[in-house]
């Protein structure tokens, strides 16, 4: 799920890792808002707090909140930009590049709050935030742009729309594309809910706090080398056929 790129990625490879990132968003999202009470895995809300202090006139009051939309920006922008830089590269599994920075971010500062008090919680959400833009950036590039795991806006647009296409007959004879792309949008709705509710349990119940955060780069690492280890396999396994293919024909000559 994290190798196959354009034509030959299939709506499961869509689905595999849309669980997987959205469930990670969820616990992220949660985990952020109830350390800092900020949102950490978009910038919707604080665009709008951002607006609304210049618009009173508090540009430095306002600064933070671009702080928080330029660090999404950031990372996005960095994750981008490794994919690109190192796409020739085919022994290397450029999407791995950016899952890896992402659980390391979640993983140090999942560590560090144990013995560090959080004196500068901004500085933590913007590398929250940063971590998020290299999700959103290297998930919407594998797939096309066809998924997206940190905010459910514009799912919830996008899911509303096609819903309502399969009520007009001209739709019909896409109907087999919007039912996949109608199956997609709800798993990664129902999975980001499923990891803020585990997020949270996680947080308040069993009194992880940010130590969540580890547990969602957990996940992020064990389907990233499932993920490898299987690819290994298949392509092993290929090979195998193949060879034996050849050395038959061989003995049939």
């Amino acid at each position: 799920m994290f190798r196959h790129q354009g034509k030959s990625r299939t709506l499961q490879h869509n689905l595999r890792i849309a669980i997987i990132l959205s469930f990670v968003a969820g616990v992220v999202n949660v985990s952020g808002y109830l350390a800092f009470k900020q949102l950490t895995t978009n910038v919707t809300g604080h665009f709008a707090l951002f607006i609304d202090d210049v618009a009173r006139f508090q540009f430095w009051k306002g600064t933070i909140y671009f702080l928080y939309i330029f660090s999404f920006l950031l990372g996005s922008f960095f994750s981008s930009f490794l994919i690109e830089k190192y796409n020739e590269n085919k022994r290397l599994n450029v999407f791995a590049i950016p899952t890896i920075i992402e659980s390391f971010i979640l993983i140090t500062i999942g560590i560090l709050s144990n013995f560090v008090n959080i004196t500068y919680p901004n500085l933590v959400i913007c590398t929250l935030l940063f971590a998020m833009g290299l999700q959103n950036s290297f998930v919407t590039k594998i797939s096309n742009a066809v998924v997206r795991t940190t905010h459910l806006t514009g799912l919830f647009t996008d899911l509303g729309i096609d819903i309502s296409h399969l009520f007009f007959a001209k739709y019909k004879p896409q109907s087999k594309t919007i039912q996949s792309n109608i199956k997609l949008r709800i798993y990664i709705i129902l999975f980001f809910f499923a990891g803020g509710l585990l997020g949270g349990f996680l947080y308040s119940r069993v009194h992880l706090e940010l130590n969540t955060l580890i547990f969602g780069a957990f996940i992020l690492l064990i389907s990233l080398f499932y993920d490898d280890i299987r690819y290994k396999f298949i392509k092993g396994k290929r090979k195998y056929h193949q060879k034996n293919q050849y050395l038959n024909t061989k003995t049939t000559t």
